[in-house]
């Protein structure tokens, strides 16, 4: 079977139908459910019982770096625009306060806690100077232990970067890099303020694999202003010519109410709805048509991945930096707005530099909200996780963990889900939940069904269209 083209069927006319606003379940609950009664004690609490029982999980630990030369019109993410690099200095101050803080809550001596992934992510990571990006990691081997083999990434603008950098970011042990490119037409680079050459973004590829680099993703977005099927179509040829192991295909989202830069973006620019979905369908052509297999959501991955072969044994995992080929991580975060999670909890930081700096100033983890998950919590999370990660769902091994009954415990959701059934997205028997190739990209939609604050509340607004 050639496993790149036969695990995706791609069909306009269902995603239109069942194409909803819906979350992207990097968490269940989602960070929205979060409450602040869940604080820096909470956290603190759950940071000392990681170990109880005598077995502790292997750490990933994640940094938010927010700091971001320009601004890129179309980016929703928690970022500051400076060329200062005073305040990047004064933030790595404080995550090392955090730092600090956090080992010192874990048992254990400060410095053994083993970590199998690292990720800076922003913001811009590599807004950092040399010598910056050195003294983190530095404070990071002082307080962690990265163990051999683990999987050390960052995420790269080839803008800022150079290949002395990209030395020094191999010779610092980071193996993984994610490389935004967004789209090479130079008439939507103009409109998201995003002008980025093919050059220095291969030269950048180029020095990664010189230097050691496992993995290389470049990440690029559908729904831009000015963007058609064929501009889009030279973009995905000059890419694939730069060989990635990894590609995401995100969906843009336009919230102009809620990220204010959007708001320069004008809305008479963007391509039509159906003008999105023949990109999607000519970048899902191309691409397993290039061998590449669709993981899950806007990924793909080359067969001989360490995500393509995690999802086909069965241990891939998503968390908050999606897709991961480890599974039973805590993850510790650290910076503004940076998430959490530690045994059945998840917490947040605050997501302005002045509560980070006076939190921490404090003695206090900066932490403001958070979650304690309840049975119901871990059961829907790992119905969600299988479908996300692998498409199908053993009834049994779901009933067995958390010694329910899946057709009473789920009446109402198997309900719901005929309609998915008779328009061929899934397959359900005795056994199991099985998502069919068509509906594979709306694997979001289906995991919808089992989960219970939308069920309470139905409030979609929020989240982003699926496709």
């Amino acid at each position: 079977m050639n496993y790149a083209k036969d695990n995706l069927i791609f069909d306009p006319a269902i995603i239109r139908r069942f194409d909803v606003n819906g979350p992207r379940y990097t968490s269940y609950p989602t960070a929205d459910r979060f409450v602040e009664a869940f604080d820096s004690d909470a956290a603190k609490l759950w940071l000392g019982k990681r170990n109880i029982g005598g077995f502790t999980n292997p750490l990933s630990l994640y940094f938010h770096i927010p700091f971001c030369n320009t601004i890129c019109y179309y980016c929703a993410c928690n970022k500051i625009i400076t060329k200062d690099h005073g305040r990047s200095a004064k933030y790595l101050k404080y995550l090392a306060k955090e730092m600090e803080l956090q080992s010192a809550s874990l048992e254990g001596k400060d410095g053994e806690h083993e970590v199998i992934q690292l990720h800076w992510g922003g913001g811009t990571p590599t807004f950092l100077s040399h010598d910056e990006m050195r003294q983190l990691m530095a404070e990071t081997r002082k307080h962690f232990k990265l163990l051999e083999g683990g999987e050390y990434s960052i995420e790269v603008d080839p803008r800022k970067v150079d290949y002395a950098t990209v030395a020094l970011l191999g010779e610092l042990g980071f193996n993984r890099m994610s490389v935004g490119v967004q789209d090479f037409d130079e008439r939507v680079q103009v409109a998201i303020n995003r002008v980025q050459s093919e050059e220095e973004t291969f030269d950048v590829i180029k020095a990664a694999r010189a230097n050691g680099f496992k993995s290389v993703s470049v990440d690029l977005i559908y729904g831009l202003p000015h963007q058609s099927v064929m501009a889009f179509n030279r973009t995905l040829e000059r890419v694939l010519a730069m060989d990635p192991d990894r590609l995401s295909i995100y969906n843009y989202a336009h919230l102009p109410s809620l990220f204010k830069p959007q708001r320069r973006i004008a809305e008479n620019d963007l391509p039509s709805g159906d003008t999105k979905l023949q990109i999607l369908a000519l970048a899902i052509k191309k691409l397993t048509e290039a061998g590449y297999v669709f993981i899950g959501m806007d990924h793909f991955a080359k067969p001989d991945d360490e995500m393509a072969v995690a999802q086909r044994q069965g241990r891939l995992h998503r968390n908050f930096q999606g897709y991961s080929t480890y599974a039973d991580c805590d993850m510790l975060s650290f910076g503004i707005s940076s998430i959490s999670k530690v045994g059945p909890t998840y917490n947040q930081n605050v997501k302005t530099l002045d509560e980070y700096y006076d939190r921490l100033d404090a003695q206090m983890l900066p932490v403001f909200r958070g979650i304690e998950l309840n049975a119901d919590d871990i059961l829907r999370r790992s119905i969600i996780q299988a479908l996300m990660c692998h498409f199908e769902l053993s009834i049994e091994s779901i009933e067995s963990a958390h010694l329910i009954d899946f057709k009473s415990y789920f009446a109402d959701e198997l309900e719901d889900m005929k309609e998915m059934q008779a328009a061929g997205l899934l397959e359900v028997d005795d056994e199991w939940i099985s998502v069919l190739p068509p509906g594979r990209m709306l694997v979001r939609v289906i995991s919808m069904v089992f989960d219970r604050y939308l069920r309470a509340a139905r409030e979609r607004t929020r989240y982003s269209k699926v496709i």
